[in-house]
């Protein structure tokens, strides 16, 4: 805070001027003081300075003794110093002030006139300081009326200006003190609070950090739960497999327990079959012996049959010698018995045909002799009977008519694969016929791995056939495969291999009567599979054609003749037609299974299994197929049946023939369209004409073309690497 002072001129009376300083001394504005405090109370630095500025009650008594004449000369000194002072913004009504005065006592006195100046304290900024500096000292700079003053009064006037300027120095020095203290302050207030933020802000992260980490020790906690929990599931999985691999185990020594139970008995069955194996050899080779034959017909020589007849009895006898005490017969072993017994019997068999050969030539003979001693006329007649046998087959043919039943070697081969069919279901009759409940389940999951495969088969691609023969394969050679989730073989039961062949050759068959029928070219993969089975198996195939005989006889072809006492509904049955409670199915539906049947034949014919090591034709191949068509044409035809039968076989086998016997095929063709087709037509009525239609299309366009195109459906390389 400043101060400012109005200096005075010094009245001429020591006196007076002392009294008049006393004055000012006591007056209002010498008592205001100055607070070092005032920034930090919020005051204003000038708040003291505000007040009107007034003299004393003392300083009457001076200002009555001064003259009017003084007081006019100070007037123009305070006059000038007037305009200054109202001119700031901020400046003071001193002026006004000593007007008012000058008035006063100008009206109430006639004193001496007196100079005076009113000190008067006001509130300075920081903005406006410098204006009241330059107003105090243009009124400092003002020549004092030196007439008045005298050298004490000069003197201290002087002293009061130093005294001025030390207080003014000493005020602005304290001024700029506390300045830089604020300064300071400030600064030290403005770090703390910059280091309070950043404890804050560590604080804060701090306070970040520890949740994370909490959350994060609790996830831990709760993986570590987690983790525990798994592996309390874990072990309680792995105790129950472990309970379940111990009643596996227990379950499977029990099966094991069974089957060597089993074993026990089959073996003594097959101990007890294979004694009468070799009891009935040995009375089989006494019936070799070749006194009675050598005394009826000295001609005949039976070494060669006795010879092998005691081979076999030998071989049954080593047989029975390789097995040691306490052991039984293997199903090899009993295999080797069953083939020498059979042999046995043909031995005997074909020595007995040869004795009734012989004796029937002998009475042949005889015959002769007495005819040709009686009908010694009848020379010539026999010789024209001789010519008439001499005649070529198809002379005969020709002049009797067309054949309605087959050939002699046609008939005994159908014959023999019936009776080998019937052989093997007779084989496991008891296998069949079994109340044990073990032994019916063990049938069925047989029955099942030999029929749910061929089910199976479909021309999606190569891989899954050759799997699904692999399957088979390997059930037909007694290993272990697995179905329904078992393991099952044919070693379980000795007649688990005739079962298991019976059932997958019957099902082959029911393949092609029910899904070739539907879909014609499912022929063509079921067929492949059947082909390499039927190789590697051949007893298989045997009973392929046996099924497929006894349901469709047109296949050998043969027509079997209607017998004395056999009802209509039996020789169709034979006939191959279904026949249950509602009666006899009806011709579409028996064409359309018979048609099926014959596609699977016709591409068994001509397809083979591409992944065979043997060379040749296949087990069945193209001669068969020509043998079939040749001797359908060297029949009589049947309405409806026979065209389709040959329209079937020839669309799936016709390309095959047609590579293999090229001319004579054609040839083979020429004569179905002129002389056998006419045939069909004549006993075809006009109802059953479709048949008949398609076949002559046929015809006409592969004669027309010189061309057969292969089966739909054809499975080419392609497939096979599928």
């Amino acid at each position: 805070m400043r101060e400012v002072y109005i200096k005075m001129p010094v009245l001429k009376s020591e006196s007076i001027r002392w009294e008049t300083l006393e004055a000012l001394k006591n007056s209002a504005k010498a008592k205001v003081k100055y607070s070092p405090d005032w920034l930090e109370k919020g005051e204003d630095i000038l708040a003291g300075c505000k007040e009107v500025t007034s003299l004393s009650p003392l300083s009457e008594q001076v200002l009555k003794r001064l003259s009017p004449q003084t007081v006019l000369k100070s007037g123009s000194c305070l006059g000038s110093m007037i305009p200054d002072a109202s001119t700031s913004e901020d400046g003071l009504n001193s002026g006004s002030a000593a007007v008012k005065m000058l008035h006063t006592f100008t009206t109430t006195s006639s004193t001496s006139p007196l100079l005076f100046t009113v000190e008067n304290k006001v509130k300075v900024t920081d903005d406006n300081s410098e204006s009241l500096s330059s107003t105090v000292d243009m009124c400092s700079s003002l020549p004092p009326p030196i007439s008045l003053l005298s050298p004490k009064a000069t003197q201290m006037a002087g002293c009061i200006r130093i005294c001025e300027k030390k207080h003014w120095a000493k005020a602005k020095a304290e001024l700029n003190l506390r300045q830089e203290l604020q300064e300071c302050l400030v600064a030290g207030v403005a770090s703390r609070e910059s280091e309070q933020l950043k404890r804050f802000e560590e604080f804060m992260e701090l306070k970040q950090r520890q949740e994370y980490q909490s959350m994060r020790d609790m996830m831990e906690k709760e993986t570590q739960e987690s983790l525990g929990r798994q592996e309390k599931l874990k072990e309680e999985h792995r105790m129950k497999i472990l309970n379940l691999r111990l009643r596996e185990a227990e379950q499977q020594r029990l099966r094991e327990a069974e089957l060597e139970r089993q074993r026990q008995l089959d073996g003594r069955d097959r101990l007890r079959a294979l004694n009468a194996i070799q009891e009935e050899v040995l009375r089989l080779n006494q019936l070799l012996e070749p006194a009675p034959y050598t005394q009826t017909s000295p001609t005949l020589d039976y070494t060669s049959y006795v010879t092998r007849g005691n081979q076999l009895c030998s071989q049954v006898s080593e047989v029975v010698r390789t097995m040691t005490e306490g052991q039984f017969p293997t199903v090899e072993d009993m295999t080797v018995a069953e083939r020498a017994l059979q042999e046995m019997r043909t031995l005997v068999r074909a020595i007995q045909e040869e004795f009734a050969q012989a004796q029937e030539q002998k009475k042949i003979e005889q015959e002769e002799e007495e005819c040709r001693k009686k009908q010694a006329g009848m020379k010539p007649q026999q010789e024209e009977k001789k010519k008439s046998a001499a005649l070529p087959v198809k002379e005969r043919v020709k002049k009797q008519g067309l054949q309605t039943t087959a050939d002699d070697s046609t008939l005994k081969w159908y014959k023999e694969l019936q009776s080998l069919a019937s052989h093997c279901a007779q084989s496991f009759e008891d296998l069949n016929n079994t109340k044990d409940m073990q032994t019916k389940k063990m049938r069925m999951e047989l029955q099942k791995a030999a029929t749910i495969p061929v089910s199976q088969i479909s021309s999606i691609s190569g891989s899954q056939l050759k799997e699904i023969f692999d399957k088979i394969d390997k059930l037909l050679l007694g290993q272990p495969v697995v179905s329904g989730g078992k393991s099952v073989s044919t070693s379980q039961h000795p007649h688990g291999l005739e079962f298991v062949s019976y059932k997958l050759a019957e099902k082959f068959v029911k393949q092609g009567e029910e899904e070739v029928a539907s879909h014609h070219e499912a022929a063509l993969p079921i067929a492949v599979v059947a082909s390499g089975v039927w190789e590697l198996h051949p007893k298989v195939g045997d009973l392929i054609l046996a099924h497929l005989h006894k349901k469709c006889p047109y296949a050998v072809p043969h027509y079997p003749p209607m017998k004395d006492g056999t009802s209509i509904e039996e020789y169709q049955q034979i006939l191959g037609y279904r026949v249950d409670e509602s009666g006899v199915e009806g011709q579409d539906s028996f064409l359309k299974r018979m048609s099926g049947m014959i596609r699977l034949y016709a591409a068994i014919i001509h397809l083979r299994w591409p992944y065979t090591n043997k060379q040749g034709a296949g087990p069945h191949g193209m001669n068969h197929g020509w043998r079939w068509l040749a001797q359908m044409l060297n029949m009589e035809p049947l309405a409806d049946v026979t065209a389709t039968l040959l329209f079937d076989f020839l669309e799936v086998c016709g390309n095959a023939l047609m590579k293999q016997y090229q001319g004579q095929f054609w040839k083979l063709l020429v004569l179905l369209k002129e002389e056998y087709f006419p045939r069909i037509e004549a006993v075809t009525s006009s109802g059953q004409m479709g048949s008949v239609t398609r076949l002559k299309h046929f015809l006409e366009n592969s004669l027309r073309n010189q061309q057969i195109e292969p089966p739909k459906g054809q499975l080419n390389s392609a497939f096979w690497r599928s």
